[in-house]
């Protein structure tokens, strides 16, 4: 297949990868088939179904290596999944009557687009999956190629998605900042929620590089500023089973010795039974168009401070979401090298007509290739008894807990 025209497309929540992913696949097409136009989709699968795009200029493409600098996504994001027509029709993307697949489709082939880049997580390329079995079903001639990008790093099977390590690296930054208010009153329990509906690698990665940050300073514990008091007590991920109980009466001793608590919890532990509850008093729990609830109606970070702060006595409690300061972030050093890897395996991909997803497949030795888009699925849980997370938990005194039996999304 002769290469004329790419699109690009950046969809799902914000991650710390989009805008250098969408600056890298700009030089490596300069690089390796500088013939080749890009048009870039405004917000996303929107802009594709409503013909809202650009073409790149040369001026774009000598500016591109800046977009490594910036977070967010310059040509926008958007929720969109084009299986779920009647979500499309109401927000107004498509007609009573259309098939999204379709209106998708023929905007790709009026627009001249030989290959379709799309960067987002699972439930993104999952989406770009549907488009491309449509587009082979109805003989459309065009290739997809999928960049993952989640600060989750839970999709199947791929080692390391985009952004993660960044999203990690700035939670860390964020609760430097966090943990001070400990000083604020007596008897502080400080929840921080970190990203992640079902699966508690980003909470752990998050924790690490924390102690990490503190490793790296001085304290005068004489005077009240000890490590100790800036330490994490406790860390709570959707695959780890614990007695509440057990654990009030262990932090309790913590809030008794140091006169505050801090807590590390992913926003997916234990949403199921926080449901639950909500549900048993008559409440209705909203979803998004991808069916997920809505993690901000469930607000585990809130549920776990207002059990804890009984159990501890606690005088204030303070939870802290550092999710937004975190996916919006520029891409760090190591994420760059990665989103370089594998952008330039997309162009290769895209320009031999290989579809799929790009990334380290951990089913077949961690080679980078285009993973088929039947492949990929998320939800891949962390696994807590990783040698790491053992020994995160070792280090600040809390017991493993047992495994909770997942299901991939």
């Amino acid at each position: 297949m002769s290469v004329k025209r790419v699109g690009i497309l950046t969809a799902g929540g914000l991650a710390p990868c989009l805008s250098s992913a969408i600056g890298a696949l700009i030089s490596e097409y300069t690089r390796q088939a500088p013939e080749v136009e890009i048009v870039c989709y405004r917000s996303g699968y929107k802009g594709l179904l409503l013909g809202d795009s650009f073409l790149v200029t040369p001026e774009i493409r000598e500016k591109a290596s800046i977009l490594h600098k910036h977070g967010g996504s310059p040509i926008g994001n958007s929720r969109v999944k084009l299986t779920n027509v009647a979500d499309c029709v109401k927000r107004g993307l498509v007609n009573e009557g259309d098939d999204p697949l379709q209106v998708a489709a023929e905007r790709l082939q009026s627009d001249r687009v030989d290959v379709l880049h799309t960067i987002g997580g699972d439930d993104t390329n999952t989406t770009a999956a549907d488009l491309a079995a449509f587009l082979a079903k109805n003989e459309y001639d065009l290739t997809v190629v999928g960049l993952p990008k989640t600060i989750d790093n839970d999709v199947i099977p791929i080692k390391q998605s985009l952004g993660a390590w960044t999203a990690a690296e700035e939670g860390a930054k964020f609760f430097e900042n966090v943990v001070g208010e400990h000083s604020a009153n007596p008897r502080m329990l400080i929840v921080h929620e970190v990203m992640g509906r079902n699966c508690g690698w980003l909470t752990a990665a998050t924790a690490v590089a924390y102690r990490k940050r503190l490793d790296a300073m001085n304290f005068v514990p004489e005077i009240g500023l000890s490590r100790e008091r800036k330490e994490i007590h406790g860390v709570f991920v959707p695959e780890m089973h614990f007695d509440l109980a057990t654990e009030a009466d262990r932090l309790r001793a913590v809030m008794d010795e140091h006169d505050c608590v801090n807590l590390f919890i992913s926003e997916g532990a234990g949403v199921d039974t926080i449901i639950q509850e909500m549900e048993s008093r008559g409440q209705t729990v909203p979803k998004d168009a991808f069916g997920h609830y809505k993690l901000d109606a469930v607000n585990p970070g809130k549920w776990f401070g207002e059990q804890f702060s009984k159990m501890l006595s606690a005088e204030k409690t303070l939870v802290q979401k550092s999710g937004y300061f975190s996916r919006a972030a520029a891409a760090n050093e190591a994420d760059i090298a990665l989103i370089g890897k594998c952008a330039a395996k997309a162009v290769e991909c895209a320009l031999a007509g290989q579809g799929g997803v790009i990334g380290q497949d951990e089913e077949q030795r961690d080679e980078l290739r285009a993973i088929e888009f039947d492949r990929i699925k998320g939800g891949k849980p962390f696994d807590i008894s990783s040698e790491w997370f053992g020994n995160l938990l070792a280090e600040i005194g809390q017991p493993k807990g047992q495994v909770v039996q997942t299901q991939h999304a």
